[in-house]
């Protein structure tokens, strides 16, 4: 393969975030890149986010996952589960991006079918990508979705999984800012909501671009 295989941690509603950290990959079609999800809630332009998203997919191969708060919001707009719990951990920052006046039928087409294209994990060569974290010892098409989507690693770094492929997960994020690698996993949710920065990684060599969420690149 030619193409570089970049993953983009958490971005959470930052838009300018994400312009910058596209700018500074520079990607090219040959690429592949992966992001891990929860594109939206908390931060202040989840629709810009995805608006950016569509365009990244005209550049390069992007695969995007699905994160637990993308989860949350189609289960909400689907009538598949109540709306407060969303809300209280992200929704109303969503909805007001795009501008919400009370009809849940709030997203563009091109939306639409961008959130029906997330997938549950993407694995290439030796090594996956999932949104949150994984059951070690069942393969990646058994995966529950909770493990998938909520699984946080401040319960422990699962081990090694059975196919003895690298782990690359957002979900958990590192308050300070950093990249946590435990070598058969790296975590790339560094809190750019909450005033840590937006990680990308070039999983072949390890290079790492951060930007904050005003667009600073660190």
């Amino acid at each position: 393969m030619t193409g570089r295989l970049i993953a983009i941690g958490d971005i959470h509603g930052c838009r300018d975030a994400l312009r910058s950290l596209i700018t500074a990959i520079g990607p090219r079609k040959d690429d592949t890149i992966v992001t891990l999800g929860d594109y939206v809630d908390r931060g202040p332009d989840s629709r810009g986010v995805i608006d950016l998203l569509i365009d990244l997919a005209g550049k390069c191969k992007l695969v995007p996952l699905l994160g637990n708060h993308e989860e949350m919001m189609l289960r909400v707009l689907r009538g598949e589960q109540p709306h407060q719990a969303w809300l209280q951990f992200g929704g109303v920052e969503t909805l007001e991006s795009y501008g919400f006046n009370g009809d849940l039928d709030f997203l563009p087409p091109e939306h639409v079918k961008f959130f029906e294209s997330l997938v549950d994990y993407h694995a290439e060569e030796d090594v996956f990508f999932t949104h949150a974290a994984y059951d070690p010892s069942l393969p990646l098409d058994q995966q529950p979705g909770d493990a998938l989507r909520w699984q946080t690693l401040r319960d422990g770094i699962p081990p090694p999984h059975i196919s003895g492929a690298m782990a690359v997960v957002g979900h958990t994020a590192d308050l300070d800012g950093e990249v946590l690698d435990a070598g058969h996993l790296i975590c790339i949710d560094t809190f750019c909501y909450g005033g840590g920065y937006l990680t990308a990684l070039d999983v072949r060599n390890r290079a790492v671009w951060q930007v904050t969420q005003d667009g600073h690149l660190r």
